[in-house]
């Protein structure tokens, strides 16, 4: 099953968060804060959303960083993904 976003939704999906810090300590699941950079996997088409145009600015593979409480989750044959608006993905990272 493929998900294809609509208007200016983008679908992502976290990259993983480092399982050690700089010193080298070990952090459990509970310590771990959630993640705000992830892939890009889908992009919708623009165009007019809400009278206005829209041109997206986002494509398929690039790593992005969202706002913490952004999107909508969605669980898909047992993978987590985030639907978010255009908008709400903040920077690209090269």
């Amino acid at each position: 099953m493929k998900i294809k976003p609509l208007g200016d939704r983008v679908v992502i999906k976290n990259v993983e968060a480092e399982e050690t810090t700089k010193s080298g300590l070990l952090l459990t699941n509970a310590s771990k804060e959630k993640p705000q950079m992830a892939e890009v996997l889908a992009v919708g088409p623009g165009g007019n959303v809400d009278g206005k145009d829209i041109v997206m600015n986002v494509e398929v593979g690039q790593k992005v960083i969202y706002s913490k409480y952004a999107g909508t989750e969605v669980k898909l044959e047992g993978e987590e993904y985030i639907l978010v608006r255009q908008s709400d993905i903040l920077a690209i990272v090269e």
